[in-house]
């Protein structure tokens, strides 16, 4: 039976992950981000190990040349491995956007964005498997940033960059905190759903709660608009319910203030376990000189993304979409 590139790749990343895990007494997570390391520099970086590990580990290093594979399968690969090592570890609210819909994202940002070039900001990287989906579906030269506040999440994104060679700036900080960075075309961005704790920074914020904690994905939405160029897009991945909650009038005054509604794709219910979960993907531009509404904005409700004769039927009716209002 022939193995997939991907199923290789995983194999590789998985061993070599257990072997540093063991002899490091690290996780396992901490250990994928050493292999991954390693097989970028192409040499053992850990001086702690025994000589067999190392011999070990080199062995499986020679058997598998990056070059060989493509950014995809080193990404989905990679995906695997940190989705074995999520499991492992406590903490659950670390879930990563589902391939289909990255790839979704990354067609919109290519039918939107006409420019040949441009900057984009993810800033909710965790792992980069978002970002790395997107940069992989664009036909385009892209500057790419982005910004995690966990340490492990972000050494992950780094190495995963490293090994597809996507040039991406990475800030390890709070997203909600002051950003230096220069005005970017386009956000995308799977918002941290949930409050934020930090009442004192909430303040900086138009959408801050009147009483209590804020909300940290109205607050994601404010800074990415922010830090976005006048008539850039954003392509940000929301709760379904993100208009009916109590604090929902003041985001209603912010986007009639800010930005121009294109679209809303709403992702079919069977994605999430339950339908409190369920997510659609927003995309907005950030008003400026010569922007203008859609004659109508893109409204689409997703069938199952694995049901082909269905989505070809909805790719076609935004196609028809995009020639109307986008040219």
């Amino acid at each position: 039976m022939k193995i997939s590139p991907v199923e290789q790749l995983f194999t590789l990343f998985n061993e070599t992950a257990v072997l540093l895990q063991e002899e490091l007494n690290c996780t396992y997570l901490e250990a994928l981000a050493e292999t991954g390391e390693n097989l970028f520099h192409g040499s053992v970086l850990q001086d702690e190990l025994s000589e067999l590990t190392v011999k070990r580990l080199e062995k499986q290093y020679e058997q598998h040349h990056l070059e060989k594979f493509s950014n995809e399968e080193i990404r989905k690969a990679y995906q695997l491995v940190i989705l074995k090592g999520m499991k492992e570890s406590v903490q659950p609210n670390h879930q990563m956007t589902p391939d289909s819909v990255g790839m979704l994202v990354g067609y919109l940002v290519e039918r939107f964005m006409k420019q040949p070039s441009f900057r984009l900001l993810d800033p909710a990287v965790g792992t980069g498997n978002l970002l790395t989906t997107v940069l992989n579906h664009l036909h385009k030269k892209v500057a790419s940033v982005g910004v995690e506040i966990d340490d492990l999440l972000i050494k992950l994104a780094y190495v995963n960059a490293n090994l597809q060679e996507h040039s991406i700036e990475l800030f390890n900080q709070d997203s909600l905190e002051p950003l230096f960075i220069d005005p970017v075309d386009a956000v995308i961005g799977d918002l941290p759903v949930g409050f934020y704790p930090n009442d004192v920074r909430a303040l900086d914020y138009q959408l801050k709660a009147n009483e209590g904690h804020s909300y940290a994905h109205h607050l994601f939405i404010e800074q990415s608009v922010r830090h976005t160029a006048p008539g850039g897009y954003l392509f940000l991945i929301m709760p379904n319910g993100l208009f009916e909650s109590k604090q929902a009038g003041k985001l209603h005054e912010f986007f009639k203030e800010n930005v121009i509604v294109q679209g809303l794709l709403q992702l079919p219910t069977s994605m999430f376990k339950n339908k409190n979960a369920a997510k659609s993907i927003l995309i907005l531009q950030k008003m400026g000189e010569g922007v203008l509404p859609p004659k109508q904005a893109l409204l689409v409700d997703l069938p199952s993304l694995s049901n082909m004769t269905e989505m070809d039927k909805i790719l076609i009716q935004m196609e028809k979409w995009f020639q109307e209002n986008k040219g």
